[in-house]
């Protein structure tokens, strides 16, 4: 699974399983974009990955603003000359009872996880048009719904990955012809800071590893490698799909 000289942008990628994914696909011989809201952070990764002998930028991006994205791939484009691999992974997840829920709340996961997926889509896919060359990775959910997993308190948040799922089907079909291929991957429990709220609960974290086969959370680095696979041209006939990647969660 090479990528050497492919040009990635990495959004989310100051931490978790972003930045996992940033230093992952470094270490396969991609130039990253990393990007993130904090630059400072951003600049944090870039540095380790130039430390472990990889290329890497670190750009400020909110994925709500489209000044900011249309930026981040200029960058990229004025670093590198191209954008080959997109790995929408910016997103949310903050639990609120569903009767509590405000629209600013359910506006703001929306507007990250879902909206900013579109347009970070939208900017690469113009640039990889060009060359009719590009891989589009979209982070999606177990939390996606029809054959995932609902969750409560979490209307918003799996309104946005079900609708990452809807829109990645649509992107592959209507990308194709410039030969950009685009699948989403649904995570199961992922032990990184964003599942803090689970961990710091027992009884919910019983709950949950109770129904994964494997009787753990997953790492960081065990889905970087699945959307490693599907950045490079090992999977160069896979498009339009979702992959799980969940311990067996939804298999039981």
């Amino acid at each position: 699974m090479d990528l050497k000289g492919k040009v990635a942008i990495i959004t989310g990628a100051r931490r978790g399983m972003g930045k996992s994914h940033a230093k992952t696909f470094a270490k396969s011989g991609a130039k990253v974009v990393v990007a993130d809201i904090s630059l400072e952070e951003c600049q944090q990764v870039a540095d380790e990955i130039k430390k472990e002998g990889g290329e890497a930028i670190a750009v400020k991006c909110d994925v709500t603003k489209k000044e900011d994205i249309d930026n981040m791939v200029k960058a990229a484009v004025g670093k590198w000359g191209k954008v080959d691999i997109l790995v929408n992974n910016a997103g949310i997840c903050q639990f609120k009872p569903f009767l509590e829920l405000t629209e600013e709340e359910w506006d703001r996961t929306i507007n990250i996880n879902l909206r900013g997926y579109f347009l970070c889509a939208q900017a690469c896919a113009r640039e990889m048009a060009k060359k009719k060359s590009g891989v589009i990775v979209n982070i999606a959910s177990v939390a996606m719904g029809q054959v995932g997993v609902g969750m409560p308190a979490l209307a918003h948040y799996c309104a946005s990955k079900g609708g990452i799922v809807a829109m990645t089907e649509a992107l592959a079909l209507e990308l194709a012809s410039f030969n950009i291929r685009v699948n989403a991957i649904s995570p199961g429990a992922i032990d990184t800071p964003m599942t803090e709220a689970l961990k710091a609960d027992p009884k919910m974290m019983e709950a949950i590893l109770a129904r994964i086969p494997l009787r753990r959370m997953g790492k960081p680095e065990e889905v970087s490698n699945l959307v490693l696979f599907l950045a490079s041209d090992e999977s160069s006939y896979v498009t339009g799909s979702t992959v799980v990647i969940d311990g067996g969660w939804l298999a039981g």
